[in-house]
């Protein structure tokens, strides 16, 4: 695996131009989760940032960067909802068309969201959508701006885990989900430089788990088929060539979580917390949750990064429903 070209520094650049932009959102604690786990937990809720998710974060320092012709001209991405939307919103923010690539069963709340945001969507089959952008990048000249393959986009991910160290200060253990390894791999480069004993660890559930698997062996390993999993925002296929680099130089551990104790782990923070997060956020703080991870460690940091919930898959939600 190569060296990456992505550091510390580049985040804390971010975190700067993030400033008074990105939304600073809450870090929570519940006395009932601690004396579960057997620890003192802090949740960084990024269901509270712009567009109900981090993705706002490496969306808006990637695009705030390109140069003036490429802003005119315009950006594309693929995206099943939550990059969709930070790209949308940013675009707007930095008056950038764009145009977003998403997968036919991508979550209506998203789609929506996007829309709302004045992106122009395209839609195809989830397998395709890395294709299709690259069509339109040769066809119409746009910058792509890639989910997690993007030194910006790492940059812009790991301001999440900056902040938690601004408030919280340094920690014992860092959990975060894993998808295209964005998050992860920027928030690794935020504990290397701001709590450099603090042990990074990576979750998937187990029915993606690609990433853990190119973690261990040192190279991408792709996955054949799109993931069925409850939490969409990781159906993944593969890392990120950027990412992996970084992950292998500074993530301690990978793990997975069951598809049941995903769904545990985020009825109890809907019923206990009386916060939303949507089944992705979940993931990373499953494995505490659940008892599934036994390392020691007393302070311990959660991202939970969305939480964007698609109501209409709700059973009392009624088809004539809309949030426009």
């Amino acid at each position: 695996m190569g060296t990456s070209s992505v550091t510390s520094s580049e985040v804390a650049a971010a975190a700067e131009r993030l400033a008074g932009i990105a939304n600073r959102t809450p870090v929570m604690r519940s006395r009932t989760l601690n004396a579960r786990a057997g620890r003192e937990i802090f949740l960084k809720c990024e269901n509270f940032q712009r567009v109900g998710a981090f993705k706002f974060r490496g969306a808006y320092n990637a695009i705030s960067q390109l140069s003036p012709e490429e802003k005119a001209t315009g950006v594309v991405t693929h995206s099943s909802g939550n990059h969709a939307q930070g790209v949308a919103l940013a675009a707007r923010l930095l008056g950038v068309p764009a145009t977003i690539v998403m997968p036919e069963d991508a979550p209506r709340i998203k789609r929506e969201a996007t829309a709302g945001y004045g992106a122009t969507i395209v839609t195809c089959p989830a397998v395709e959508r890395e294709a299709v952008s690259q069509r339109l990048v040769k066809e119409k000249g746009y910058t792509l701006i890639h989910p997690y393959d993007d030194p910006r986009i790492i940059a812009g991910q790991g301001t999440a885990a900056w902040e938690l160290f601004d408030e919280v200060g340094e920690l014992d253990l860092l959990f975060l989900p894993v998808g295209g390894g964005g998050l992860i791999s920027g928030s690794a480069l935020a504990a290397a430089a701001r709590s450099p004993r603090c042990r990074v660890v990576g979750v998937e559930p187990a029915q993606a788990d690609d990433a853990n698997h190119s973690w261990r062996q040192g190279e991408i390993m792709h996955l054949e088929q799109v993931p069925d999993t409850i939490a969409d925002g990781l159906r993944t296929r593969f890392v990120g060539e950027h990412n992996l680099a970084v992950m292998q130089k500074y993530v301690h551990d990978m793990t997975t979580v069951t598809e049941a104790e995903i769904v545990t782990t985020l009825v109890f923070v809907w019923q206990r917390l009386k916060i939303i997060i949507e089944p992705s956020a979940a993931v990373a703080l499953a494995p505490l949750f659940s008892g599934r991870y036994p390392a020691p460690g007393e302070r311990v940091g959660v991202i939970l990064s969305g939480g964007n919930v698609d109501l209409f898959d709700l059973p009392f939600a009624p088809s004539d429903f809309s949030l426009q």
